[in-house]
């Protein structure tokens, strides 16, 4: 192996030699290759998401029976839960793939999926056009998408830990919610976009398409960019006989070894899922449709919110290559927990105090959320690191983080008053158990991947 270690220009987020592999000696363009491909793709995957919830009372009305507009809109989001039901599935099919043919092929087949989804939903012809075949139709996109998404994000986490300089991985790390985050907002943008431009008719007629046409073209790109990467030298290297390693069993065999990994993968996500969601996503429609705030500043007050949050993530993954991924992971659950109440008592009539609550909880959000990629692949040997992420993790999200939104609003109708207290105590107990587990782990702060056996 190469031990050079080219100097290497800083750059936004990711200086003082954060862009240079310090084993694999990779040049400036590699490096952004490698940084741009990923980050491309997996910012795509979040758009996706965004801007099917974004448009979804359009698209319930041309894929969809007009006679009970009601009911098209609950099946639309219906669609919406089944492609989170698909991640699990797809998180097992491409993590093997990842772990048996490459990091690589795993990202370029991914992000080709996706892509073709998106371009299905965007051609899909209208319910008046050929019938429920339309309904079906989307089902099937939404199916291929889930399975895509759900094999993106561990695959993108495990290619980059491997790709990144083992002191700088946490800020590498920060990269999958970094361009997460930026997808979300260029979906709304372009949603604001589209909606001041067009009438509401044209937006039913062909408006909503055109955010899925965009998403078929991003993911085009990445796919291009992906098609130019080189394999992780991490993988390279732990390559083994196809005739010792290629059989599925050896894989349930290594899964059933590292179960300990698996639930910390569970542990460490159950919280962050369900905080994310409400704080990062679900908020500004909770504010609007149950507080009453106006609608153009509760949107306003999520930009901002999330332009804070995408400021502090490469500070904390920064600050978790210096002190160790432990304090980080435990200062976030702890301070999330300990400013949930507060911050949600906070919001009350103003975007103002909306886009401050935000803020202040999406910074200790973001601590875990900046590492926790590296710290999942630190926490698994490299034949098994891929699919022994993404089964764990996709379960936890489809279980926890999927039904957020609902469980909030749904215990106000349960327990009237108390209902949000409930939802919040709720919430706490499971950063708790993050808090917890993080305490379980060993440091792994630049720890030589190649070496990783597990813990």
């Amino acid at each position: 192996m190469k031990t050079s270690e080219p100097t290497v220009p800083s750059t936004p987020n990711l200086e003082e030699g954060g862009l240079q592999h310090s084993s694999t000696g990779q040049s400036r363009a590699n490096v952004r290759r490698t940084l741009v491909a990923t980050g491309t793709g997996n910012a795509a995957e979040w758009f996706d998401w965004a801007i099917y919830a974004t448009f979804a009372s359009f698209i319930s009305t041309q894929l969809f029976s007009k006679e009970d507009p009601a009911s098209a809109f609950l099946a639309t989001l219906a669609i919406f839960a089944v492609g989170f039901a698909a991640r699990p599935l797809g998180g097992f099919f491409f993590g093997w793939v990842g772990d048996k043919l490459g990091r690589k092929t795993s990202l370029v087949l991914c992000v080709l999926l996706a892509s073709i989804g998106s371009l299905i939903i965007a051609l899909t012809p209208t319910y008046e056009a050929i019938g429920s075949w339309a309904s079906v139709i989307l089902l099937i996109a939404r199916l291929v998408q889930g399975l895509a998404h759900g094999g993106e994000l561990p695959s993108a986490q495990t290619y980059l830990s491997e790709m990144a300089p083992p002191q700088r991985r946490g800020l590498w790390a920060s990269l999958i919610y970094f361009s997460g985050t930026i997808g979300i907002m260029v979906g709304t943008l372009i949603g604001a976009v589209l909606s001041t431009m067009l009438s509401e008719e044209q937006m039913s007629s062909f408006g909503w398409r055109i955010p899925f046409l965009i998403g078929a073209v991003i993911g085009l790109f990445a796919l291009y960019m992906r098609s130019k990467l080189e394999e992780s030298e991490v993988f390279e290297d732990a390559k083994v006989a196809p005739e010792q390693d290629a059989v599925v069993v050896g894989m349930f065999t290594q899964l059933r070894r590292n179960w300990r990994q698996a639930t910390k993968v569970i542990g460490l996500t159950v919280g962050l899922t369900v905080v994310y969601y409400v704080w990062g996503v679900a908020t500004p429609a909770y504010a609007i449709n149950t507080l009453g705030i106006e609608a153009a500043g509760a949107l306003w007050a999520g930009v901002v919110a999330n332009l804070v949050f995408l400021i502090a993530l490469p500070l904390w993954g920064r600050l978790s290559d210096r002190i160790g991924r432990k304090p980080v992971l435990v200062i976030s659950g702890l301070g999330s927990a300990a400013m949930f109440f507060p911050a949600t008592w906070l919001v009350q009539d103003s975007a103002v105090q909306l886009a401050v609550a935000m803020s202040l909880m999406l910074v200790f959000i973001a601590a875990s959320a900046a590492i926790v990629p590296a710290v999942y692949a630190e926490l698994f040997p490299t034949s098994i690191r891929t699919v022994g992420v993404a089964i764990p993790y996709a379960l936890c999200v489809a279980a926890f983080g999927g039904t957020a939104a609902y469980l909030q609003a749904a215990m106000g109708t349960w327990f009237g008053e108390v209902g949000n207290t409930v939802f919040g105590i709720y919430t706490v107990v499971l950063l708790c158990i993050g808090v917890a587990t993080a305490l379980t782990l060993r440091e792994t702060k630049g720890v030589d991947l190649s070496e990783t056996t597990g813990q």
